[in-house]
């Protein structure tokens, strides 16, 4: 193992003692893991709501689009609503709940990390920015105090 992995996983070592089959990364990748779920989840984000639209915006067939649907709102990230247009029969259309609420940070370190990584120079299309002020938006990692946390100083506890 290299000195720089050492140093990263250093405080992580003693993780020999707990099961990897309990781990809440592989627990949520269980819920959001595939790349369509996560595109959905990105264009609730967005403001979709409607099926044919999060079909169409995500480019996946309506099958796909109904089983990740079907799963997202059963695991409790989305909620179905019914709603009419005039003069058409009663639908559903997919809103956000508290928990899909809470993922949102997970998928904006994705949006950050695959801008920063994968476009290379010219960057990527689009940023993401606070609505007020103008300034980009950054996802980082904080204790409950408040402190940014690097990952050296990241411990497993027992909860």
């Amino acid at each position: 193992m290299s000195d720089d992995t050492a140093q990263l996983l250093g405080p992580l070592r003693e993780r020999g003692r707990w099961r990897a089959d309990r781990c809440p990364i592989a627990r949520s990748l269980g819920v959001v893991g595939t790349r369509s779920a996560m595109l959905i989840m990105r264009e609730a984000y967005y403001g979709t709501t409607r099926f044919d639209d999060f079909a169409g915006r995500v480019g996946i067939t309506e099958a796909v689009a109904a089983a990740r649907l079907r799963e997202l709102t059963g695991a409790g990230l989305l909620q179905r609503v019914p709603y009419q247009d005039p003069g058409q029969r009663t639908r559903h259309e997919y809103r956000l709940t508290e928990m899909g609420r809470d993922l949102c940070p997970a998928v904006l370190a994705l949006f950050e990390w695959g801008s920063k990584y994968l476009y290379g120079s010219g960057g990527a299309p689009v940023t993401l920015q606070h609505a007020d002020c103008g300034a980009d938006i950054h996802v980082t990692t904080t204790c409950s105090n408040g402190h940014a946390v690097p990952l050296r100083d990241i411990t497993l506890a027992r909860a």
